[in-house]
């Protein structure tokens, strides 16, 4: 053991101690936060639009504030955009966070000096949990990928802008840069497949221990590497390879075929990153949920998704329940102010808080009434995998509503399989069992022959890579939704 990994485990301790201490009292966290949000903001543009200085409870953000999405905002970040200062924070932003938008185009998210702390962190704290909670310290000896965007930073305007992973390869700490890889040279690579073969090439015989990234993209990573090698799995190349860290999308449905490809199990940690702040991070190896990261500059509110709750309803982390699932929207030292970022969260505690991501306010499917959300699709598809064997590489759900033979509507599950179960229809009932018992509204539709059961249509190996690459999302930060109300993002895709 290394002198490194020898001192990482007493600091993963002391930082991990002083974490939990300040998760102790969470409303606290949450009151401290908000009064230091709106009392740095007082005098912005949009501070004397809202009144700001007589805010400081949850009661007064409500009225002084409205929600609002990219659109709704985008008058001030126009502002923000062309340099004007003092607009949503004071001063201006260090970075513009370049995402992906769809009624927008690209969209940017600010992040300054006093926001750019919370994306670091976030990801040192998750390592730090691991460490204390378990002992193994073996990974910081070896090499560490992180299959990211370019750091190589534009403009927009005056202020440098990227992808957010881009943006935090700027920020790695000394201590980290020279066991990371790939080379700086590698990650500048504009070209997604390019550069996959690009970091094949340098990692192959390197002491890989930890890796990084979002399911979908370190899965293309690890079977390329497989190709080039000859090997039968991940831990033939890599013995040493032990930590598996992602964020972005549940890891669930992918989970078999990793372990094919890895060769076994290997601890995991998850991650909630967001381009507008660093919002929850696993803690711990056992149990379900991510702690909810609530004194670091971002203030929380929730909007209940419940049918018959009240729409627009917002309640504090005070008012949150366990069970119920939540629009999330942000208050943050970025200049965020009741912004609906669009993922869906539920609680599964909330002494300590932790959240379960649940999916996207505007990616469910409802053609028919039955509003069914992605966390309803990723189970279901689990439990079918394991009554009848089978790995699936990626997939995504759309209604049909107007069916080429003129049946009853059904939702279409576009799924490409690793390895295919050995009946497909018997899968595909068993599909359907599993989401009947999950989706009440589902279920009277499927009883009440309004919907004939779902439909199964198996994607080539390959399809999904070149359907993202088609609709321009070839990149390292790229996901599939998993769901739509209407069938245009499964257009083209067999």
């Amino acid at each position: 053991m290394s002198i490194k990994a020898a001192l990482s485990l007493p600091y993963a301790r002391w930082v991990t101690a002083r974490v939990m201490r300040r998760t102790g009292d969470p409303i606290g966290a949450q009151g401290r936060v908000l009064r230091m949000l709106t009392g740095a903001a007082r005098n912005t543009a949009f501070g004397r639009d809202h009144r700001l200085d007589a805010v400081d409870d949850h009661v007064a953000l409500t009225q002084a504030v409205p929600l609002r999405d990219y659109e709704a905002l985008r008058p001030y970040l126009d502002r923000v955009i062309t340099g004007e200062r003092d607009v949503l924070w004071p001063g201006q932003p260090i970075y513009l966070c370049k995402t992906s938008g769809t009624t927008s185009g690209a969209k940017y998210i600010p992040i300054t000096k006093q926001s750019m702390p919370n994306h670091i962190h976030g990801a040192r704290n998750a390592l730090l949990a691991y460490i204390a909670g378990t002992g193994r310290t073996a990974f910081v000896d070896g090499k560490m990928i992180f299959l990211q965007g370019s750091p190589v930073l534009d403009r927009k305007g005056a202020i440098p802008s990227g992808r957010l992973s881009g943006i935090v390869a700027n920020h790695v700490p000394a201590y980290l840069q020279r066991n990371r890889m790939p080379s700086l040279a590698t990650n500048t690579i504009p070209d997604w497949e390019t550069k996959v073969e690009a970091i094949v090439t340098e990692t192959m015989t390197e002491d890989m221990r930890l890796i990084s990234g979002i399911p979908a993209w370190t899965q293309m990573y690890f079977e390329r590497l497989l190709a080039r090698t000859g090997k039968r799995n991940v831990k033939e190349v890599f013995p040493g390879f032990s930590l598996f860290v992602y964020g972005g999308v549940n890891y669930a449905p992918y989970r078999d075929h990793m372990r094919t490809l890895i060769g076994g199990e290997v601890d995991s940690i998850e991650l909630f990153p967001a381009s507008e702040g660093f919002i929850a991070w696993q803690d711990r190896q056992d149990g379900e949920g991510l702690l909810l990261n609530t004194d670091s500059g971002i203030y929380y509110e929730f909007i209940p998704q419940e049918p018959g709750s009240e729409a627009g309803r917002r309640v504090s982390l005070a008012e949150v329940r366990i069970g119920v699932n939540y629009a999330l929207v942000l208050h943050t030292n970025a200049g965020l102010w009741g912004y609906e970022i669009g993922d869906t969260v539920r609680f599964v505690s909330l002494d300590p808080p932790r959240i379960v991501v649940t999916g996207r306010t505007k990616h469910f499917t409802s053609a028919f009434g039955e509003h069914v959300i992605a966390e309803e699709v990723e189970s279901a598809l689990r439990e079918a995998m394991s009554a009848m064997p089978c790995e699936v590489s990626e997939f995504t759900v759309a209604p049909q509503p107007v069916p080429p033979d003129g049946g009853l509507p059904y939702h279409e599950w576009f799924i490409e399989f690793a390895a295919p179960p050995g009946d497909l229809s018997r899968f595909a009932v068993l599909l359907d069992e599993a989401m009947t018992r999950r989706n009440v509204y589902y279920k009277d539709l499927i009883t009440g022959r309004v919907l004939r059961p779902l439909v199964i249509t198996a994607v080539a190996r390959g399809g999904f890579t070149r359907w993202m690459k088609a609709r321009g999302m070839n990149d390292a930060q790229s996901k599939v939704p998993r769901l739509a109300n209407d069938r245009k993002y499964v257009e083209g895709l067999v």
